[in-house]
């Protein structure tokens, strides 16, 4: 069945999605991936809960003096409480205090939520929705309306659950959503009271949202984008509080591949699995390899029926062309995957590799014998840039390392740690030999490092480091484990990331380091 119906896209991982337990991002992380998600096509972007953390303050005031596009960011709250004005509920004055133009409210649908949380009759509870959402819409571009845990508050009193939903509207709300918040339903329930919902709303515009608790997010999401809703909510790669929240890398293309609904653009939705794993890098989460379209192994084959199959004709054993959401056929132990993508890569760095059949051998093979030993490029775009750019021959050499050495050592009879590093570098055939000091033995390298190169290129004293992650690789290995950093830099124009990998932490670090300059270097002579 095909559908033409548009989609309103609301992605709420840097709210919804950081409740979950292993999820933190920085400021600039949530910066970045706010970008990410409005390149893709994402309509509106929940930024978070403003005056509830300082984190979330700092990401509004600093998301409006980023590229971001302001009208896709919105801000998240309650309605007042009871026995205040809205004007003086700090909650509300600091959704406005937050300055973008969408505010996003939850309110209560659930009689037992007002009878026993709220400690108010039901009838002051539709107050609050009113007047709440009243207030903020005469002082805001778009008001959404969340009706908390509104279905098991419809399969408690579907009258009064239904009566929230009409306060809403009626006081102004652009859309009403209907929070599936304990994540138990199932798909037929999802099915029945949204086609009530509808029947009752006509045509104004309701939204679905819901969580994973059944292992139904998803399908109730789709259930419920059937059965009427226009808009979606859910987060990247289903983050959330307890099981998560619904997926929108398998919503998005059930909906648009699946069903024809409008999501996003075409040629957006191959930036799908991209965007899946430049958030599960920033997130410091290890991919979900077997996530459905996105996952590494979404479409590889190593059966030998099945490989012989698919190399017949692909739709044997894959359900869509992978390409369609950014993805690769994998043939297990053998060459044939990788090409088109590494091609698409390049050209978003107006790299123009594909009449370059040696180059496009070489970069693959690295690339395989590096990921092999956990390498990742999701999160690291700039050392894929000048892995490309290396392979072409076309990234200048700025400088060469000769060696290092990094000395930790603790003082215990004073208890302060010194780090040092002493750094050989040549740059134009002339060696620098440095050394400094740092707080820890990756600061000192990289005061090391600029300090002999600040002579040939004094640009790199605009740069800064703004995140430093590690993830161990083979945690069997114990202390001899892998590493894999991912760093972050800016300049205060542009931000980046790079990344090492070594059994060395040390080491790992520098290539790291290295590579953030280099780009710093290259991108300023360009």
């Amino acid at each position: 069945m095909s559908e033409n119906r548009k989609i309103t896209l609301y992605d709420t991982t840097l709210r919804d999605g950081t409740q979950s337990e292993d999820v933190n991002f920085t400021v600039v992380d949530k910066i970045r991936i706010a970008g990410h998600l409005a390149d893709f096509g994402i309509d509106f972007i929940e930024g978070g809960w403003p005056g509830s953390n300082p984190r979330d303050m700092d990401f509004f005031r600093d998301v409006k003096k980023s590229s971001v596009p302001i009208d896709r960011i919105t801000a998240f709250g309650s309605t007042r409480r009871a026995r205040k004005k809205c004007e003086d509920d700090e909650i509300i004055m600091a959704l406005l205090d937050a300055g973008v133009p969408n505010i996003t409210i939850f309110g209560k649908t659930w009689d037992l939520h007002v009878r026993e949380a709220l400690k108010i009759s039901l009838e002051e509870n539709l107050e609050l929705i009113a007047d709440t959402v009243s207030f903020l819409k005469k002082r805001a571009d778009k008001v959404f309306y969340d009706a908390e845990h509104f279905f098991d508050g419809y399969k408690a009193n579907a009258e009064y659950a239904l009566k929230t939903l009409i306060t809403a509207r009626d006081a102004g709300a652009d859309t009403v959503i209907l929070c599936e918040t304990n994540g138990g339903a199932m798909p037929e329930e999802i099915f029945n009271i949204t086609g009530a919902v509808k029947d009752v709303l006509g045509d104004f515009p309701f939204g679905i949202h819901t969580h994973n608790d059944g292992e139904m997010a998803v399908a109730n999401a789709v259930t419920g984008v059937r059965r009427g809703a226009v808009h979606v909510q859910g987060t990247v790669n289903g983050y959330g509080e307890r099981c998560g929240n619904a997926n929108l890398c398998s919503i998005i293309p059930n909906l648009q591949i699946k069903y024809g609904y409008e999501c996003v653009p075409a040629e957006n939705l191959k930036k799908l699995k991209d965007l899946s794993r430049f958030v599960d890098e920033l997130g410091n989460i290890k991919p979900d390899t077997h996530q459905p379209y996105v996952g590494n192994s979404a479409f590889a084959h190593k059966g030998g029926v099945h490989v012989s199959a698919i190399l017949k004709d692909p739709r044997t054993y894959e359900h869509i062309d992978p390409a369609l959401v950014g993805n690769t056929q994998r043939v297990l132990l053998s060459d044939m995957s990788g090409k088109s993508n590494l091609i698409y890569k390049a050209k978003e760095f107006g790299l123009d590799i594909e009449s370059r059949d040696d180059t496009v051998k070489e970069l693959l093979n690295r690339l395989k014998e590096m990921e092999n030993r956990g390498f990742q490029f999701e999160g690291a775009e700039a050392s894929f840039e000048l892995l490309i750019r290396k392979a072409m021959g076309t990234l200048p050499n700025f400088f060469d390392l000769i060696s290092y050495r990094v000395i930790d050592e603790k003082n215990f009879s004073c208890g302060t740690p010194l780090a040092e590093a002493t750094v050989m570098l040549s740059v134009n055939g002339i060696t620098e030999h440095t050394a400094a000091t740092g707080n820890g033995p990756v600061n000192a390298l990289d005061s090391a490092v600029r300090k002999a190169l600040a002579h040939f290129y004094p640009v790199i004293k605009d740069m800064v480091l703004v995140d430093f992650k590690v993830r161990i690789l083979s945690s069997q290995d114990g202390t001899e484990a892998t590493t894999r950093v991912l760093m972050e830099s800016t300049d205060g124009i542009d931000t980046w990331g790079t990344v090492g990998v070594a059994e060395n932490i040390i080491d790992a670090s520098y290539q790291a380091l290295a590579d953030s300059i280099l780009y710093k270097l290259m991108k300023d002579k360009k």
